[in-house]
């Protein structure tokens, strides 16, 4: 397939197999437990020097489900790595929902995400948008725009960028389901990356490591909170330490 786009080549794939990944798709949503997301509230804070602000944006995995609590999840987790590794307290707070997309973003949650300026904003999108097959223009489109509005807003702020999800590594989902999804994730993320690329303190965390076997909540879909800890401590491993310099 050398010169065919990923995004077209992962599309013309799907086309042949619809007739089985339509149903195993119908399946899984009926299979997979929902959780619910994260009790609130969704605003808290880690006492410490010089408390940084923190905005955790995006999806489900933003809405804290797998979770008890959004201290379990990722904003309490990134805190707690702020505390350990730069010395300083967090006021944080979580913005996002269950199904959203980078559109959803946009539409519904933009507006509220830039009412106030943030030091540090974790961005957790994509997973949702390869679920709905969106295109991988569409995608960084609406990535780019996410990231352009959030540093308007803070404009001295790192903005972590937390991509696709490794759906080859999902258990939850049988193949070829998981093996297509995997293969059109893989051009989304390609795709956002290169649409941040450069941007000033903007990071892309790379790729997720194997998942632990402590990393699944009940649904073996999304983290629980021992998945949100690896994932926090994971995402501050992989930040270049000039960018968490001007944190410290």
């Amino acid at each position: 397939m050398r010169g065919l786009r990923p995004n077209l080549f992962s599309r013309l794939v799907a086309l042949p197999l619809a007739p089985v990944l339509i149903p195993q798709a119908r399946f899984a949503r009926r299979a997979i437990p929902r959780l619910p997301d994260a009790a609130l509230p969704w605003r808290g804070s880690l006492e410490g020097d010089r408390p940084l602000r923190l905005l955790v944006l995006g999806d489900s995995t933003a809405a804290g489900v797998g979770a008890d609590s959004q201290d379990d999840a990722l904003p309490g987790s990134l805190a707690r790595q702020i505390d350990e590794r730069l010395g300083r307290g967090t006021q944080w707070r979580s913005i996002g929902a269950n199904g959203a997309t980078s559109r959803h973003i946009l539409e519904r949650f933009i507006g509220e995400a830039t009412g106030e300026s943030y030091d540090l904003v974790f961005l957790t999108i994509g997973a949702n948008d390869a679920l709905a097959l969106r295109s991988r223009i569409a995608f960084a489109r609406d990535v780019r725009r996410i990231v352009d509005r959030l540093r308007e807003s803070s404009p001295d702020s790192l903005i972590l960028v937390s991509l696709l999800p490794r759906f080859d590594r999902f258990t939850s989902l049988a193949n070829p389901l998981r093996w297509n999804l995997a293969l059109h994730a893989a051009s989304l993320d390609d795709a956002a990356r290169n649409a941040v690329r450069g941007m000033n303190r903007v990071f892309a965390i790379p790729k997720p490591p194997p998942y632990t076997a402590t990393f699944w909540a009940s649904d073996l879909f999304h983290p629980s909170a021992s998945g949100y800890r690896d994932w926090a401590e994971f995402a501050f491993d992989s930040v270049p330490l000039g960018l968490l310099a001007p944190l410290a």
